[in-house]
């Protein structure tokens, strides 16, 4: 595949470095990659990615922008958060405007059991952006089964960690995070802050790996990766495959959990508990916003819903997703989804 003027001299450094070439870029031009949420990570990824030339890159992000993400998250600025943007629609706009040549599709929604397998199939690779344990066990169940590369990547603090899952060749997360560590000894953004240069550190690592498995090296990094900027302090730590771990022998406990209604905390909304009813049709919002009452500072865009009852800020995605905020609360906030969402 013979690159054009446009594309020879935008990637022309690149092209030049000995592990690429014109061949590789042309595969990197092939290639696609699926980016799960679009934070921190997620968009130094993307921008990465979409710089480098990758050819089709879908981003999924479930969340909406508000003003502390402009501290780390580099697609974004003050304009999307007043005009109350979901991300991924926010880094389509973005990254449209870096790289024309690439093809970007936004997907405003929550990785579950219901849609993971859908959203993932038929991409080269799948990157990291997430914020939370529990779907990094599901994006592994569903890239073992699917037979897809997945890059890990974890920033907190001034820390970082990223690692490259190859099915059938190197051991997957579970291998190396058997279980799921208790919520309460587990650090967050919320508990101990996230330095925009450690996220940028790991997603700058991230995508490397995608460039490399895109391009067909063999230099893929086979250790879990470790940093803290604030140190400059950076580890390698070897890993093998666990005998008798259960994804890699095709027991995919994560992928086969079939709940309707999914409730969890989020780590970059301050008290918030997003519910997802995974049997919920779309939602019109504009017909939805008439049929509230009782509701103060309604606001609606074509992207989201938002309103103040009971103390809570909600916010309401046409896939029925809402995001119940200034509440821990689970049992609250599945009191007002059923109240103010589901009934009507």
């Amino acid at each position: 595949m013979e690159m054009g003027e446009n594309a020879r001299q935008r990637y022309s450094r690149q092209v030049m470095f000995h592990g690429i070439g014109e061949e590789g870029q042309a595969k990197l031009g092939r290639g696609s990659v699926v980016i799960i949420g679009c934070g921190a990570l997620g968009s130094n990824v993307a921008n990465l990615l979409v710089r480098a030339g990758v050819g089709k890159i879908r981003i999924i992000d479930r969340d909406f922008l508000e003003y502390h993400n402009l501290q780390r998250q580099v697609l974004f600025d003050e304009n999307d958060v007043i005009a109350q943007l979901p991300k991924a629609i926010a880094a389509k706009r973005r990254l449209n405007t870096i790289n024309s040549l690439v093809e970007v599709e936004a997907v405003v929604a929550d990785v579950n059991v219901s849609n993971v397998e859908s959203l993932c199939s038929g991409m080269g690779v799948i990157l990291d952006g997430l914020d939370n344990l529990e779907s990094r066990y599901l994006i592994n169940d569903a890239a073992l089964k699917l037979g897809i590369p997945y890059i890990y990547g974890g920033a907190i603090s001034s820390f970082g960690m990223t690692m490259t899952m190859i099915p059938g060749r190197t051991p997957c997360f579970r291998c190396v995070f058997p279980d799921i560590p208790p919520e309460k000894i587990m650090p967050t953004c919320e508990t101990d802050g996230v330095l925009g240069t450690a996220a940028a550190a790991i997603s700058s690592l991230e995508a490397t790996e995608a460039i490399k498995i895109l391009v067909g090296s063999d230099q893929l990094n086979k250790d879990l990766i470790s940093l803290d900027v604030w140190e400059a302090s950076f580890q390698r730590l070897p890993i093998a495959r666990k005998q008798g771990c259960p994804a890699c022998n095709g027991d995919y406990d994560f992928l086969n959990k079939k709940k309707t209604l999914l409730k969890s905390s989020l780590c970059g909304q301050s008290r918030a508990i997003q519910i997802v009813d995974t049997t919920a049709g779309e939602i019109v919002l504009k017909q939805l916003a008439g049929r509230l009452t009782g509701v103060k500072n309604l606001t609606c865009n074509e992207y989201l819903l938002s309103f103040d009852v009971d103390n809570c800020h909600i916010t309401v995605f046409p896939d029925g997703r809402a995001i119940i905020q200034n509440t821990l609360d689970e049992e609250l906030a599945e009191k007002l989804y059923a109240r103010y969402i589901k009934a009507h």
